[in-house]
């Protein structure tokens, strides 16, 4: 390498690069606010401006905009060295660019006008010219990858893989810039852009997909997509996806509990005054389908959970803390993943169907309980519905839940016909459902659900109501003294 051009705008470690370029003979380019950090550290440098013959103009928009830097990334050596050499354009080996942060700067309260001046023109030209050629170029987009440089100066320069490499990641840094660029414009007048581009990043290879013959990837740089297990195997396909089910759930919750899914369904859930109580209960709900479950918590794991749950044959263990000991005793099923509970990130949904893909979002919503019977609930049973109305809401539909004050009781799931729903709660329930309470994800358009679980013993039912039936399942709700809650929220699950 013999001339390097630095233009950042994250100044992060910058000086700290041109020192070591300089101390190993490399020339370096610059201008603006890169240029400043340099001079003010006593580090010697060309002037862009200087070096092209033309000066930086309209408030900085054209510094680097010029045949003798794009001529000198893109020229080919052994190719264009005689026009390089006739019009006096400088082989650039190294180029380091980093953004202006429109992604940043779009989420303050900026104007258009004032927001277009962070879109960056010239940085994005040079990074695609130098990583276009990279067969003779080295492109650094990311301060994390300074130590690249200093590797390949104390070996002689970079080799063709780590150049390539580094193309790579130079062509998804301005992929995602444009598309951050694209979603704000086309988002300015409507809720969803009419052209939505997204990039997901740190891809890694799953052994298989939902199923050995499958072929599958995670990707992703935060909340459950970022998961690698503390101990055990590496995660499948199948354990993201519960482990993604099992974690919104819990997030719903704020005193201790444990949620255990099962084929993205929960098949358990308690609350309690410690995380072992809470586990035990949520695991002896269904303790056939606990088997080969995923569990998160949202409390520490001691000792003595880590034994109660190594009792069981557990896929996936997540909680945010774990005790030495706990992680000693659970090393003994060497298979059983441990995570560590990560906060959910949430943003858009992203859901794939051939030929496009489907998106929501979530925006803030309030429900609005109202009780539609003669007859309130009392307390307890407010708290059994606030809990069945929890997992309802994580259940696959159509689905009916029946729960007391501390944990779920039995558990319909996926049901063409939401009497099938109910009816397989109460076969499944191992616990008297007397005096229980029970959740439907969405409105009830006959009675007959109702009177089955009123008949199973079931004395107050949460739904969101809204049928034009409404009234004849009230009259059915009055007949057997049920107390019955709106909430005018559904919560379908497909």
């Amino acid at each position: 390498m013999k001339w390097a051009l630095l233009s950042v705008w994250d100044k992060q470690g910058i000086v700290e690069l041109a020192a070591d370029l300089a101390n190993h003979g490399i020339e370096i380019l610059s201008s603006g606010g890169t240029g400043r950090e340099l001079r003010d550290a006593g580090i010697g440098f060309t002037e862009v401006a200087a070096y092209t013959g033309f000066p930086e103009m309209m408030d900085g928009r054209i510094k680097t905009l010029h045949p003798r830097v794009h001529g000198g990334l893109l020229g080919r050596r052994s190719i264009d060295d005689q026009v390089m050499l006739e019009h006096g354009i400088t082989p650039i080996d190294l180029l380091v660019v980093n953004l202006y942060p429109f992604s940043e700067m779009s989420k303050k309260d900026l104007g258009l006008p004032e927001l277009v001046e962070y879109i960056d023109i010239g940085g994005p030209a040079m990074i695609r010219a130098a990583a276009k050629n990279h067969a003779d170029v080295a492109v650094i987009v990311d301060p994390g990858d300074y130590g690249l440089v200093s590797k390949a100066l104390d070996k002689g320069g970079f080799s063709k893989q780590e150049r390539l490499e580094l193309a790579r990641k130079a062509f998804a840094a301005t992929a995602a810039y444009d598309a951050a660029i694209s979603n704000y414009l086309y988002s300015l007048d409507a809720e969803f852009p009419e052209v939505y581009t997204t990039q997901f990043k740190n891809g890694r290879t799953l052994r298989y997909g939902e199923n050995p013959h499958q072929r599958a990837a995670v990707y992703g740089t935060g909340g459950i997509a970022l998961q690698k297990p503390l101990q055990g195997k590496e995660m499948s396909y199948n354990n993201y996806l519960d482990l993604n089910a099992a974690v919104g759930l819990l997030s719903e919750f704020e005193e201790t509990t444990a949620v255990i899914v099962k084929h993205n369904n929960p098949c358990g859930v308690a609350v309690g005054e410690s995380v072992l109580g809470a586990y035990v209960k949520a695991r002896d709900v269904d303790p056939v389908s606990a088997y080969g479950s995923v569990v998160a918590l949202n409390g520490l794991v001691d000792g003595a959970l880590a034994d109660e749950i190594n009792s069981t044959f557990v896929e996936v263990v997540c909680a945010p803390e774990y005790t030495a000991e706990a992680l000693n005793i659970m090393k003994k099923k060497e298979n059983m993943r441990v995570l560590e509970l990560q906060t959910t990130t949430g943003g858009r949904e992203i859901r794939t169907i051939d030929g496009g893909a489907l998106v929501q979002h979530t925006p803030p919503y309030r429900e609005h309980w109202r009780v539609v019977t003669d007859r309130d609930a009392t307390p307890a049973e407010m708290r059994a519905l606030s809990l069945a109305w929890k997992v309802c809401k994580y259940t696959r539909s159509n689905t009916i839940i029946f729960a007391d004050q501390e944990r779920t009781l039995g558990i319909g799931a996926g049901q063409m016909s939401r009497v099938d729903a109910a009816q397989i709660a109460i076969e499944k329930s191992l616990y008297s459902l007397e005096g229980s309470a029970v959740a439907s994800d969405a409105f009830l358009p006959f009675p007959d659900t109702l009177e089955v679980a009123a008949a199973a013993g079931a004395t107050a039912l949460v739904q969101p109501g809204g049928s034009i039936r409404d009234q004849e399942v009230i009259d059915a709700a009055n007949a057997v003294k049920m107390a019955m809650v709106f909430t005018g929220i559904r919560h379908f699950r497909h």
